[in-house]
């Protein structure tokens, strides 16, 4: 019979610190009696902790109050220079990146264009692309806690390589994730880039409490994601989700046309198909996104030209209904959220064509909602996915340096004398 793990101090206050850590987050600057109040600390215990988390460079004055019935309270706040994250999203032709801070916020955006690079070192790629964000925010790449990069692929488990991505040259080397950590010198994780839009959804989108559902990105790929009792789920190689080579009625399959040619859901609803749709019924567009975008504009003027629109549409929905139809009849979810440039061009005109041509097709009757996600869904789900990391680590480690040898509470002066802007994890 096991028995409890016993409530240690240094377990007891970690438990303290993260709960004290995430309401500032949560909550910004607080007082000491709003601290206490909001995680039921004690008065004492209260002003340990954020004596504890200044002295650890996490937590930092933020002012006075005043005004109130009193004494005047001090303010406390997370000190955001106490650690910062970086986010990636890789294209074949640009890659984007963003910074953070440790309270989230957004100090950098940098845009690192790749035209035609079928070759070079992937590590000088990224480290072009890290020191063109940090360096307007004042941030030492070589100090970031993590980068999470998102890119149209997925990391093999089993070999370290990435797959499914033969559209973006040159990061098809071994053990892709250990070589950048190396090149860097700072932890790296890879990701796909669609499972980042549905951490995205998640974490601040339509799908916020939702513990079981897809997400269809369409844009020129097609891309699903599937969220299963809460947690994205990956598959044995990183290949769930990669639907845009999934047989469907209507479309070719790879042995009739080779698995380099253009077949399954993707020959069917990619981009280039929606555009070719589209120009059938009389819909022009320079990009699938724009045709679509043209459609709901014709619709939206009325008259004959607006139920030959609504017909290309229909059409187009149709198609991307054949795929969702498999997913949905295997997966049930409680939601499906429908995101990437042409989903999102068509607004709720092409939402509602979807959801019922789908309904039409199965038993399971999710919900379809649009991505709320605003900007870049990719670089906000690969930063909240390196903030989660990154304060799991940095929010422990001021226990780990009291439970060090010789490092308890008399040890405060020395720690004061050398401590940094950063806390080591």
């Amino acid at each position: 019979m096991s028995r409890p793990t016993p409530g240690t101090p240094s377990l007891l206050r970690a438990i303290n610190d993260r709960a004290a850590l995430m309401v500032l987050l949560e909550r910004g600057p607080l007082t000491r009696p709003e601290l206490g109040a909001l995680t039921g600390l004690s008065k004492p215990t209260a002003s340990q902790l954020l004596a504890r988390l200044q002295d650890a460079g996490l937590v930092v004055l933020d002012g006075i109050r005043e005004g109130l019935p009193g004494r005047t309270a001090e303010l406390y706040r997370i000190n955001p220079r106490a650690a910062h994250v970086a986010a990636l999203d890789v294209t074949p032709t640009r890659i984007a990146a963003e910074v953070a801070d440790i309270t989230g916020t957004v100090v950098s955006r940098h845009r690192l264009p790749t035209p035609g690079r079928a070759g070079g070192d992937v590590v000088e790629r990224v480290r072009g692309a890290l020191a063109g964000v940090c360096e307007p925010a004042g941030v030492d790449p070589g100090a970031l806690s993590r980068v999470v990069i998102g890119i149209g692929g997925a990391i093999d488990p089993s070999t370290g390589r990435l797959g499914y991505a033969a559209h973006i040259p040159g990061w098809h080397i071994p053990d892709l994730v250990g070589t950048l950590r190396d090149g860097i010198g700072v932890p790296v994780d890879v990701e796909n880039d669609v499972n980042l839009v549905a951490q995205a959804e998640q974490s601040r989108g339509i799908a916020r409490g939702h513990q079981d559902y897809v997400l269809l990105w369409a844009d020129e790929g097609l891309g699903s994601a599937l969220v299963l009792g809460g947690r994205l789920h990956r598959g044995a190689t990183g290949g769930a989700g990669e639907v845009g080579y999934m047989p469907v009625i209507g479309a070719p399959t790879a042995r009739e046309v080779g698995k380099r040619a253009k077949h399954g859901f993707q020959a069917l609803s990619g981009g280039p198909a929606v555009l070719s749709t589209l120009r059938s019924h009389g819909v022009r567009g320079s990009t699938p996104a724009g045709a679509v975008q043209n459609a709901v504009r014709a619709i939206a003027r009325g008259g004959q030209r607006a139920d030959i629109a609504r017909e290309a549409l229909r059409d187009v929905a149709r198609r991307l209904a054949l795929g969702l139809a498999s997913i949905t009849a295997v997966v049930d979810p409680e939601i499906v959220v429908l995101s990437g440039g042409v989903l999102l061009a068509g607004g709720e005109i092409l939402r509602e064509l979807v959801e019922q041509e789908l309904h039409a097709l199965t038993i399971p009757r999710p919900r379809l909602r649009l991505s709320t996600v605003e900007g870049n869904p990719v670089l906000a789900g690969a930063l909240d996915l390196a903030l989660d990391t990154a304060r799991d680590e940095l929010f422990g480690a001021v226990n780990r340096r009291e439970a060090a040898p010789g490092r308890g509470a008399h040890d405060r002066g020395e720690r004061d004398a050398g401590r940094t802007s950063s806390i080591p994890s």
